[in-house]
């Protein structure tokens, strides 16, 4: 898959790559006014992006990792996923972890988007998992390994 159907409201701006290397797009704000973020609380910021994926596709939205390591930007929920039947804009919703006010101004580039393909499973319960999917670390869970 190369090609996405996106439509643009007003003077939103199509989510681009910035380098050859970049993985995930850059979603800019789309504001008719700034969204000041106190510290402690959250607020939506829209992008002014609708999209169209095909089935069986995703889009993730993340944090860009210069705003969470400089100012403590990040979105409430980790990452936030688009399915492939959601029609309405992109709006993510961001937290403030740092000290100080963060003010999202009109096209600031506030956090990217990346597509990855997924696949659907059907269940099949059983009454135990077979021998065969037995590991060494089996039901050890957070911190199994030590520090």
């Amino acid at each position: 898959m190369s090609d996405l159907l996106v439509k643009i409201y007003s003077e939103g701006e199509v989510p681009s790559y910035e380098t050859e290397g970049s993985s995930g797009m850059d979603l800019r704000a789309h504001l008719d006014v700034p969204v000041v973020i106190e510290p402690g609380k959250w607020e939506f910021v829209p992008t002014g992006v609708h999209i169209e994926l095909p089935i069986g596709y995703e889009a993730q939205i993340r944090a860009r990792s210069g705003l969470a390591s400089k100012f403590g930007i990040a979105l409430v929920n980790g990452v936030g996923t688009i399915d492939s039947d959601y029609r309405g804009e992109i709006r993510c919703p961001m937290i403030n972890l740092g000290s100080e006010p963060f003010t999202v101004n009109d096209g600031d580039r506030f956090a990217q988007m990346i597509i990855a393909k997924y696949e659907r499973v059907s269940w099949e319960e059983v009454a135990r998992l077979s021998d065969f999917s037995e590991t060494e670390r089996g039901t050890k869970g957070f911190g199994h390994t030590g520090v």
